[in-house]
């Protein structure tokens, strides 16, 4: 078996209950969340995105056949329109996966009442909004999946970024109690964890040869997780094989968690 697995979706696995189903995706122009968006259009789903980076979501856009609208997520009103438009073209949402975050660094001491609430319409306000303005449709529908995008920093409690991790936390018990809101209505909702993942992002920002090493020290597996791994995990739980799962951690960290 091959030491470092690569985990960049292809067409190794078919989920067949994806083929043209409708999925969007908050965030998709980049890392984590461009991951996601080529792994559901390699699956043939009719995969929209939202993103705030024009030219980057154009260039997914145009190398993945999925369709782009430029949003910033933080303004409710804004994305309440662009859901509806999507909704309108597409028939509906099937799966949603709501991948918009930042997880900015930041010394408790210099958070302000601002820039606080501006962490956590980053991270957490969005989430619930977009679940609530598919929800309505998905229950019109019979049904459909929602997925969170959490984070173990909270679950590790890593300092330097409080507003990150409490928006993070928030989304776990948020995750539980939508479960049990819509689960009447034939609507799934988990929460996908991701743990220390290789992107652009963390490769220009903060990642050092020693951070790198104490990743791998620290996990069970001893390989580096890419975007891919995750992405993987987004399509099982958007796809009818996870039809039994709502209202649950998805962790995908090599074990990180265990120390």
């Amino acid at each position: 078996m091959d030491a470092t697995p690569q985990a960049t979706p292809d067409d190794r696995v078919c989920y067949r209950s994806l083929e043209g189903r409708s999925v969007l995706v908050t965030g998709g122009a980049s890392g984590i969340g461009e991951a996601i968006v080529r792994a559901f259009a390699a699956q043939r789903s009719r995969v929209a995105f939202l993103d705030v980076d024009v030219a980057a979501g154009e260039r997914v856009a145009a190398e993945t056949g999925a369709s782009f609208t430029a949003c910033d997520v933080t303004d409710t009103e804004r994305l309440r329109a662009a859901i509806a438009a999507i909704e309108a073209a597409a028939g509906g949402v099937d799966v949603l996966v709501n991948n918009a975050g930042k997880d900015d660094r930041h010394e408790m001491g210099a958070v302000e009442p601002e820039y606080w609430r501006r962490m956590l319409s980053l991270n957490l306000d969005h989430q619930f909004f977009a679940t609530q303005a598919v929800s309505k449709g998905m229950a019109a529908k019979g049904g459909g999946s929602v997925v969170m995008l959490g984070s173990i920093s909270w679950m590790r409690g890593r300092p330097g970024m409080v507003g990150y991790t409490t928006a993070k936390a928030a989304i776990n018990g948020m995750t539980r109690t939508l479960a049990r809101e819509l689960g009447p209505s034939g609507i799934r909702v988990n929460c996908l964890v991701p743990g220390a993942i290789l992107t652009e992002r963390q490769k220009a920002l903060w990642l050092t040869p020693e951070l790198d090493a104490e990743f791998i020290r620290l996990q069970a597996l001893k390989f580096r997780l890419d975007a891919g791994h995750v992405a993987r995990l987004a399509l099982f739980l958007g796809s009818d094989e996870s039809a039994g799962c709502t209202g649950a951690n998805f962790v995908v960290d090599a074990g990180l968690t265990q120390n």
